[in-house]
């Protein structure tokens, strides 16, 4: 299963022109943490988030002066831009962590966690085509055996090793799969299961596959 097949096609987005008060406002209306900016063409810019719009409410505040300022509230320069930021444009982080539409689901999973973030953009491109969330990736892996068994035999046989689906057996149990049958060499009878191990919904793979001496 592929980033295309969960993900959110409709975005909320928002453009370097925005203005933050209507970000703020849009972030709140819609229930949501943050936004693709993208210009006219459906490039993805950078990310405006809530984190970025407190950025930009804490310089509004005024500094505590002394030492007692300069423990507490620390320059951090980094920061600086965003702390006069009045547009999207602005405030956005950039450049942005995303994935494509064809990464395979674990791969997304596996960004999400290195980058210890809940979602990613999805670009084709440049262009911005979609979102996906750990929710997103949490749901495709409540399959039915049904559509485990079609994803071995289309994703992994047909187009990944582009062997024929009959010619070996696929069960799904539950999300245990077993695999027996005749392939063309070793390395294939070892690649097929551990292709089919990284499906979402697959709990087990018991492979029983053969070659010709």
């Amino acid at each position: 299963m592929r980033v295309e097949d969960v993900m959110t096609r409709e975005v909320v987005t928002v453009s370097p022109e925005t203005s933050l008060h209507d970000v703020a406002a849009l972030l709140a209306g819609r229930g949501i943490s943050g936004a693709p900016v993208v210009d006219a063409a459906g490039t993805l810019l950078g990310v405006v988030s809530e984190g970025d719009i407190l950025v930009r409410e804490q310089g509004t505040r005024e500094r505590r002066g002394g030492l007692l300022g300069w423990l507490l509230e620390p320059d951090d320069g980094w920061q600086a831009p965003k702390l006069a930021a009045r547009t999207a444009g602005d405030a956005m982080s950039s450049p942005v962590v995303s994935v494509g539409p064809r990464v395979p689901v674990s791969r997304a999973a596996q960004v999400m966690v290195d980058e210890n973030v809940n979602r990613l953009p999805v670009v084709d491109g440049g262009r911005l085509v979609g979102i996906v969330s750990r929710a997103d990736l949490v749901r495709s892996f409540v399959r039915t055996d049904a559509e485990i068994e079609r994803a071995i035999r289309e994703d992994v046989l047909r187009r990944q090793l582009w062997t024929s689906p009959d010619a070996v057996s696929v069960t799904v149990q539950g999300g245990d799969v077993t695999i027996s049958g005749e392939v063309e060499n070793r390395v294939l009878a070892e690649v097929v299961p551990a292709l089919v191990q990284r499906i979402p919904g697959v709990i087990s793979v018991d492979a029983k596959l053969t070659w010709p001496a």
